[in-house]
């Protein structure tokens, strides 16, 4: 049975005028009455349906755009390009009352998977019209299905799901990236340049984004009959440079003979390189270093940094575009995006 708003005021112990005047937000309410209202509409999984729902819906101006790291370029281009698509459509000719601009609210998780439950369940209770969730999800059964509620509920309640970069879920549209064929054409491309001792510098491992980039390299390096020492060849870290610089460090360890490293997305790469020369070691003489997603600053990297190009930009303006219903559904609601390998001055045949 469906629950009521009489149900939520029950359990919060107040009038059902005082629950509507909580989530209306129109009306001044004691901090502490609200908070255990909202508590009640949580614990009960309460979506306010039917006239209301669609009304609310139709009339939203607020689209939330959940980013792990808005400091990261990756994260950035995303959203950049998604709040580009949140003018009305036509520009500032458009007539009045039709396709209105929407406020596009970036929520800064900073990876915490509490921290972007959270931020949904506010998205909610804000009525959003749309909410986009960019980049790789936290792989833990738990977080995952609570995930899939919370967009449930959005849904349920007239919200435009779209994820972007990240697998999918019912209930949402989804952009999916090919990180693993994009991570296996690129150590395709060093073991046809003669490549057989490859060290790896992985991010965090509960990320989807991880494992998939890592699948598609260790798949290649099966294929070639080279898996023996991928794990030892290894290191997980952040995606930052620092990250890269240890696990570069790591990596020498285990094996001083290596010929090339593959970072995980381009920033990692920077770390790599940095490490790579304080060792002594030249780019690509000695070492040659790929990176992942092609950020701005990958060609201009000395060596220019051989990489996999994600169309990030182009992604991120389709997840504005689908968020506000302005292009059609991908079939069964998954579109792939693929990527590009750019293969650059940072890698070459190994010399010993």
């Amino acid at each position: 049975m469906a629950v009521t708003l009489a149900d939520v005021a029950a359990r919060a112990r107040v009038s059902a005028a005082t629950v509507s005047r909580v989530l209306s937000g129109n009306y001044p309410v004691a901090e502490s009455t609200r908070a255990r209202v909202l508590r009640a509409v949580e614990d009960l999984e309460y979506v306010v349906n039917g006239p209301a729902s669609a009304l609310a819906a139709a009339t939203s101006d607020l689209v939330g755009v959940l980013v792990n790291d808005i400091a990261d370029p990756f994260f950035g281009i995303i959203a950049g390009a998604v709040q580009s698509e949140m003018g009305p459509p036509g520009g500032a000719g458009t007539e009045p009352g039709r396709g209105a601009e929407k406020l596009a609210v970036i929520c800064n998780t900073g990876g915490s998977p509490e921290r972007e439950l959270n931020y949904l369940t506010l998205l909610q209770r804000q009525r959003a019209a749309a909410v986009v969730l960019t980049g790789g999800a936290v792989e833990h059964p738990d977080h995952a299905a609570a995930v899939a509620t919370k967009a449930s509920r959005l849904a349920a309640s007239g919200t435009r799901v779209v994820l972007c970069g990240r697998p999918p879920i019912e209930d949402a549209i989804t952009l999916t990236f090919d990180n693993r064929g994009g991570a296996r054409r690129l150590t395709e491309h060093l073991l046809a340049l003669g490549h057989r001792r490859i060290g790896y510098v992985a991010g965090p491992a509960d990320r989807t984004t991880t494992r998939h980039r890592l699948e598609g390299h260790r798949e290649a390096l099966a294929a070639a009959g080279l898996d023996a020492d991928a794990r030892r060849l290894t290191v997980h870290g952040l995606y930052d440079r620092a990250s890269g610089y240890d696990a570069t460090l790591e990596l020498l360890r285990r094996d001083v003979g290596l010929t090339a490293v593959v970072a995980a997305n381009d920033t990692i790469a920077l770390g790599v390189c940095a490490a790579l020369r304080d060792q002594g070691l030249r780019i690509p003489e000695d070492v040659s270093v790929a990176g992942f997603d092609d950020l701005p600053f990958s060609a201009d990297a000395v060596p220019a940094l051989t990489t996999v190009r994600l169309p990030l930009h182009e992604a991120g303006v389709r997840a504005g575009r689908l968020a506000l219903g302005r292009e059609p559904q991908p079939p069964g609601g998954v579109a792939m995006v693929r990527a590009e390998l750019m293969a650059r001055a940072s890698t070459a045949p190994p010399r010993h």
